[in-house]
């Protein structure tokens, strides 16, 4: 996999050498789901509490009071290399953590919609249907998206049926999200976050105060905190920019409070959805220029690191193949191209339940270095402007860390 720190590109894609033009046979890994993934946290951390029906696959301590924390685009890598930003952080793992991960898989794709429907759910993209950013939607024969532009023709339950796992805890336990109050009933949180009460905060020192307050007078409980405000510096000026790195400290300072005020003995979790990788505007690709990268192809959706073409009615294998013929021949390694049964045969949605499968491209495009694909045909030209990405399945995007620790508590004399 590229060194994505090092990796040199092409002047131009166009001009890439046979060398270059090489593809590799096999894609990574799938995701390890049921054993070290983003879908199995919040699962672990109802199993800990004692919550009959899930199963403590990560082997979380014994506790009555779980916080988890999730910062939004926190990679692994990210984390090590701005190590220097974090004092906290860096505390808490030079502890250790016994026989828990340190990191975890996301999704396939590493994209926030699939991550947290599989971090609310416990389950794979391939059985909760939330399989990229936007995504076609079979029976309107159109792309719909899966975050803040729900579509009005769509009903979050229905698309995703399953009951989540602060549903099927709350009968148990206290439940409670901690997050901005935009989410509170967004059509996403609706799809895969539903369930317990659910308290906003417009800054991080609100939420602290709030998720303090709601653990203290609760009995045992299971909360979620979201942080959002690493992803959105990411994409807006890079994961190496100061402004990325402010936030991370930003981070820091929060579970840090979390940790002098949540109930002593209170276990805190801190993972991620995804990771990030910039790509530098030279590298921000209008494939829909080249007609040989869109023939046959009726809808495209997706993320500019992870495409979903569909083919249009009556397109058959020959033309699926002369497709991605082409998309290998202009980008090589720089790409895996794939089709929606090599995905799927690979495990990377996980188990597919059948009316998902239509939701997923005929071919699928994943970027392997820093590069991004656009459709301009679809996109705003503010999405070209977007400079930290992620969606693919190079580590960078896919490896999440996973912090475990005990929370002191207010000290004693401190009010």
């Amino acid at each position: 996999m590229p060194d994505h720190g090092k990796t040199a590109v092409p002047a131009s894609v166009a001009e890439a050498s046979p060398a270059e033009r090489s593809v590799s046979a096999t894609l990574p890994h799938p995701p390890a789901f049921g054993q070290r993934s983003i879908a199995d946290v919040l699962t672990s951390a109802a199993a800990s509490l004692g919550v009959d029906g899930f199963t403590n696959t990560l082997g979380l301590p014994p506790s009555s009071r779980v916080c988890v924390v999730l910062a939004d685009g926190l990679g692994r890598n990210l984390l090590k290399q701005k190590s220097a930003h974090t004092p906290f952080l860096r505390s808490v793992m030079n502890k250790g953590q016994g026989n828990i991960p340190v990191w975890l898989d996301s999704t396939f794709p590493s994209t926030t919609a699939a991550a947290l429907a599989s971090f609310g759910t416990g389950l794979a993209p391939g059985q909760h249907g939330m399989v990229g950013y936007d995504v076609l939607d079979p029976d309107q024969d159109k792309v719909v998206n899966m975050l803040g532009n729900w579509d009005a023709g769509v009903d979050p339950l229905t698309w995703q049926p399953y009951p989540t796992v602060f549903e099927r805890a709350a009968a148990s336990v206290d439940v409670t999200t901690v997050s901005l109050p935009q989410f509170g009933n967004s059509p996403m949180t609706q799809a895969a976050l539903r369930g317990g009460r659910f308290i906003s905060g417009t800054t991080s020192h609100a939420r602290t105060g709030a998720a303090a307050e709601a653990m203290a007078a609760a009995g045992p409980s299971l909360m979620y905190f979201y942080v959002n405000e690493l992803d959105k510096a990411g994409h807006r000026y890079g994961c190496q920019s100061e402004q990325w790195e402010h936030q991370l400290e930003e981070l820091d300072a929060t579970v840090k409070r979390l940790n002098a005020s949540l109930p002593a003995g209170t276990t805190v979790l801190l993972t991620a959805d995804h990771g990030m990788l910039d790509v530098p505007p030279a590298q921000r690709i209008d494939y829909s220029a080249d007609p040989a990268l869109i023939a046959g192809v009726r809808h495209t959706a997706g993320e500019p690191r992870m495409v979903h073409l569909y083919l249009e009615e009556g397109v058959d294998d020959a033309g699926r193949d002369r497709l991605l013929d082409a998309w290998r021949n202009r980008f090589g390694d720089r790409i895996w191209a794939f089709t929606r049964d090599e995905a799927v045969a690979g495990g990377l949605f996980g188990d597919l339940r059948p009316a998902v499968g239509p939701r997923i491209g005929d071919v699928m495009i994943a970027a392997r270095d820093a590069l991004a694909l656009y459709d301009k045909r679809r996109v705003r030209p503010a999405a070209m402007e977007v400079v930290g990405q992620h969606g693919s399945l190079t580590k960078a995007e896919r490896e999440v860390p996973l912090l475990c620790f005990t929370a002191e508590g207010r000290k004693a004399g401190r009010g």
